[in-house]
């Protein structure tokens, strides 16, 4: 029998309106937003951000690759909304999006999904063990 390991992880998908044009559009502002969430949730970037800024009105995309996964942005500033993505393949207590996109971002509505994240379920994990790798017709695995 294997022994017992955490399976699941947390992803949260995030849709904030009625935000700041200026912050959407302020390479400034995404990084702090992401060093809040990095800071708030102990998390360990793996590198740099890369930022995309897109020409006015555009907004921004940024995505920092994680050793718990990734995080990313994406702005529309002429629209004042902003799209959020947060993947951590361990258990995290959620961010409060709520309490802190207001603040940061100046959002007037926030939406929070929340998904748990099973990557490997017990069947899997014990079919994978009992017959080996799994293979294709190629041999690949």
């Amino acid at each position: 029998m294997l022994p017992s390991v955490r399976t699941t992880g947390s992803e949260w998908v995030v849709e904030a309106y009625g935000c700041d044009p200026v912050r959407l559009a302020d390479l400034a502002s995404l990084r702090a937003l992401f060093d809040a969430i990095v800071h708030d949730l102990a998390l360990h970037p793996v590198g740099d951000a890369v930022w995309h800024q897109f020409p006015t009105p555009g907004g921004i995309t940024g995505l920092l690759m994680l050793a718990e996964s990734h995080l990313t942005v994406h702005t529309f500033p002429e629209h004042g909304s902003a799209c959020l993505n947060l993947f951590c393949c361990t258990p995290r207590t959620p961010w409060p999006w709520d309490a802190r996109l207001p603040l940061l971002l100046g959002a007037q509505e926030v939406r929070v999904r929340e998904l748990s994240r099973e990557y490997a379920p017990e069947f899997a994990r014990a079919s994978a063990y009992a017959s080996g790798p799994a293979r294709d017709d190629a041999g690949v695995r």
